[in-house]
């Protein structure tokens, strides 16, 4: 399911979710000159194995990887980077639909703080499963992109605005759009995350490389703090 828009208006222009969505653009720039996305994402990445400093050397595109950023440098870094144009693309397109809300209910400030406090609870419990769960060389593999810090918008806008409406790609054996309640179209999102992280615990390989705990982790945290930092309702839907 892709979304398209929703049906909620905001009280003011979007500032921060605008921001946020250009620092990204930037820092996809940037990695996309120089030495390439590849180079970047091994060097300026965040790893696990960083917490508890049991890293092993990477060979990416013939350059040899011993040492990773510090976790509370590489936690924010990655949080800005992406591995392709899809990542960014599709990151960037929820967060632009479900993140001016958020931003509306919260305030400006607040929002940017709470986004960033949201990238950090995704990566937390990301990285406490790799390192219960997974190996060294899992936890030596690079973590990259905000959709941990999206998915505490998702589950902000879960509680927020339950009854918005959310138009919709739908892929099943053919392609058509649908107006779906933002409850049922989130509802289905975490399930999936929820579903591909049981199958991430018994055979890690099959997630095809998707942090999906930092999307679980970030979920929960919205979930749970929304309504602690929220300052107003948002506005209802049109219709």
């Amino acid at each position: 399911m892709i979304p398209l828009r929703d049906n909620v208006p905001t009280r003011s222009f979007p500032l921060v979710t605008v921001g946020l969505i250009a620092a990204n653009a930037v820092v996809w720039f940037w990695e996309l000159g120089g030495r390439g996305v590849d180079y970047h994402v091994y060097k300026d990445g965040y790893y696990p194995c960083t917490v508890n400093h049991q890293c092993i050397a990477i060979r990416a595109g013939g350059i040899i990887f011993r040492h990773q950023l510090p976790w509370y440098e590489g936690t924010f870094s990655s949080m800005f980077m992406h591995g392709s144009w899809i990542h960014i693309l599709g990151n960037m397109l929820f967060f632009w639909i479900f993140g001016n809300n958020v931003e509306d209910a919260l305030g400006k400030v607040r929002f940017l703080l709470w986004y960033l406090a949201a990238g950090v609870a995704a990566m937390a419990l990301q990285t406490f499963v790799t390192l219960q769960f997974g190996t060294r060389t899992d936890a030596s593999i690079p973590n990259i992109g905000a959709s941990g810090a999206i998915a505490g918008v998702l589950g902000a806008y879960f509680l927020l605005l339950p009854r918005a409406r959310v138009l919709t790609v739908i892929f099943f054996g053919f392609i058509f759009l649908r107006e779906i309640a933002a409850g049922w179209f989130l509802g289905i999102w975490i399930a999936l995350q929820l579903w591909q992280g049981g199958i991430g615990l018994t055979h890690p390989s099959e997630t095809g490389g998707v942090a999906v705990f930092a999307h679980i982790g970030g979920f929960a945290f919205g979930l749970l703090t929304v309504f602690l930092v929220a300052k107003r309702r948002p506005l209802q839907p049109t219709y």
